[in-house]
């Protein structure tokens, strides 16, 4: 077999590559787009971690963060409160310092597929809840 022949065989067989004009939309976001659509987007899935100890706050996270890995979600958000209600309590865990707050943000830090975050604006909660974008999805 000739090379010309190996060639229209292959041009037969193989799909014609995608030629994009101006107008036409992308099969892909570039990172930048992406961020900002998903500062704009309200959170796929969500978690309150009132009541619990950091201990148990770590193991919700650890299981809703992987959970939201394999969902493919890409913005969660985490409600852990201000700190400012909690009294010195062995039940809680809390003493009133923020507990929830630095576990969360110890968290994120640590998590593989942690991305950016923040504290949510006034109508999700303001400085008791932390938004988080997922990496990969």
């Amino acid at each position: 077999m000739e090379f010309g022949e190996i060639l229209e065989r292959w041009e037969r067989l193989a799909p014609a590559p995608a030629i994009y004009g101006k107008d036409q939309e992308r099969d892909f976001e570039s990172s930048s787009e992406r961020r900002k659509r998903l500062l704009r987007k309200r959170p796929d899935g969500t978690i309150d971690l009132h009541g619990l100890n950091r201990e148990e706050a770590w193991e919700a996270l650890v299981r809703f963060f992987d959970n939201a890995r394999e969902r493919k979600l890409e913005k969660l958000l985490v409600i852990h409160g201000k700190g400012n209600h909690g009294g010195n309590s062995a039940f809680t865990g809390n003493g009133g310092s923020g507990i929830l707050k630095s576990t969360v943000r110890d968290f994120i830090e640590r998590c593989p597929f942690a991305g950016e975050s923040g504290y949510s604006g006034a109508p999700l909660g303001g400085t008791g809840s932390t938004w988080v974008l997922l990496k990969g999805n």
